[in-house]
C-alpha cells in the first residue's frame, strides 16, 4: 500500500526534478497528481516510464491525498498550501514562505530527523534554501562531535537557483558575447551574468546584507543549534547547475582535519572527495544529477584556535531542493503515516 501524492508547480525545474527522484527513489506512490497554473494547463510531464497531463491546481481537490510536495512561489504557497493542509493532505513547501514559523518543522532530513514529528500543528514542513540545505548537511556531524562556534561561508551559487528565466539569461548572453550584433540586457539578474559574477541574491536589508544571507543565518541557527553564529555572503556565479560554498568553521574545542574527514566520510549524505593534488576535488559541473553533497578541501586553520576550512558541492535542484523535499516525504511515510 503507497501513497497519492501531489507534485504542485509540476512544470517547472524543481517540480520536474521531484517528479524524476520520487520515479528514481520508488518512492510507493499509488496515485500521483500533477498540478500548474491555468498558464501551463494539459502541459505533459514525465514519471518515470508514465506520461502525466498537468491538472489546474485552483481548481484541484486535496481532500483524500496523502502528501503535495509544494514547488511554487511564496504567492502561490500562501493561497493552496493552507488549503491542501485544511483538507488532510500534510504540505511539503519548497518556498521560503513558511521556514521562519515556529509550528512548522524545517527539516533536513540528515540533520534533524526528529522535527518531524511537529508536523501535524499546521500540516506543513518547509523545505529550507538552497544553500543553507547543503551546508548543514555537512555542519551537523562536525557540531554533534565538536560543537560549531561560529561559521564564515561564502556561496559560489548557480543560475538555475533562480529558475528557468536565469538559465536563459545566462545562455543567451554567453551566445551574445560571440555575436557582437547581439545584445541582451540583464532582465532576471541585477547586472551582466555571463563571464561575471554578481554579490547579490534576493534583496538587500538594513543592514546591509542580502536576504539569500540572512536565509542562511536563520535557517542554519532553526535546523542545527541556535547558538552557532553565522555569516555569509551569497554569490551569483555563472554556472548552470551545482551551488559551492567555501566553509570556515571554528569550534569550540579541537578537532583535527583527519578526524573531521573521517566523520564526514561517515555521515549520510556526503562523499567526501579530498585529495590533495590537481582534480582532487569536486566542481559544480561534477555533481549534477547526484544526490550527494561532496565535500573536499578539507584543512585545518590555523588563523584561529580550533578552526576548520573546507569546500562544499551539490547540485542546487536535488539536495537544495527537489531531492531533500522527496527525503522529506519518505521520512514522514516512515516514521509517521507508516503507509508504504
Amino acid at each position: 500500500m503507497g501513497y497519492r501524492i501531489v507534485v504542485v508547480g509540476a512544470t517547472g525545474n524543481v517540480g520536474r526534478e521531484m517528479l524524476n527522484i520520487l520515479a528514481e527513489r520508488q518512492f510507493p506512490v499509488d496515485e500521483l497528481a500533477v498540478l500548474a497554473s491555468r498558464r501551463s494547463l494539459g502541459t505533459e510531464v514525465s514519471f518515470g516510464d508514465k506520461t502525466l497531463t498537468t491538472q489546474d491546481l485552483d481548481t484541484f481537490d486535496f481532500t483524500g491525498w496523502d502528501m503535495a510536495l509544494f514547488a511554487v512561489g511564496s504567492e502561490a504557497t500562501k493561497v493552496y498550501a493552507p488549503k491542501a493542509a485544511a483538507a488532510g493532505c500534510t504540505v511539503i513547501d519548497n518556498s521560503s514562505l513558511y521556514r521562519y514559523d515556529p509550528d512548522i518543522p524545517l527539516i533536513v532530513p540528515e540533520c534533524n530527523p526528529q522535527a518531524i514529528h511537529d508536523y501535524a500543528k499546521k500540516n506543513i514542513i518547509a523545505n529550507p534554501n538552497c544553500s543553507t540545505a547543503q551546508m548543514v548537511v555537512a555542519l551537523k556531524p562536525l557540531h554533534d562531535r565538536a560543537k560549531i562556534k561560529r561559521v564564515v561561508v561564502s556561496t559560489y551559487q548557480s543560475v538555475s537557483g533562480a529558475g528557468k528565466e536565469g538559465m536563459d539569461e545566462l545562455w543567451d548572453q554567453t551566445k551574445a558575447v560571440y555575436n557582437p550584433t547581439t545584445d541582451v540586457p540583464p532582465n532576471k539578474f541585477q547586472k551582466e551574468i555571463a563571464f561575471n559574477v554578481i554579490p547579490h541574491i534576493d534583496v538587500f536589508m538594513e543592514d546591509g546584507s542580502t536576504k539569500e544571507e540572512w536565509k542562511m543565518v536563520a535557517e542554519t541557527k532553526k535546523i542545527v543549534d541556535p547558538a552557532i553564529k553565522v555569516t555569509a555572503t551569497c554569490v551569483r556565479v555563472p554556472v548552470f547547475v551545482g551551488h559551492s560554498e567555501a566553509v570556515n568553521i571554528e569550534f569550540e574545542e579541537f578537532l583535527d582535519e583527519d578526524e573531521a574527514r573521517d566523520i564526514l566520510r561517515e555521515s549520510p549524505g556526503i562523499m567526501v572527495i579530498d585529495k590533495r593534488e590537481a582534480g582532487g576535488y569536486v566542481t559544480p559541473k561534477e555533481c549534477v544529477g547526484d544526490f550527494a553533497t561532496f565535500i573536499s578541501r578539507i584543512r585545518q586553520d590555523s588563523t584561529v584556535e580550533n578552526g576548520i576550512n573546507l569546500w562544499c558541492v551539490s547540485d542546487n535542484l536535488r539536495k537544495g531542493a527537489a531531492l531533500n523535499a522527496v527525503q522529506i516525504a519518505e521520512l514522514l511515510g516512515r516514521e509517521v503515516l507508516k503507509k508504504g
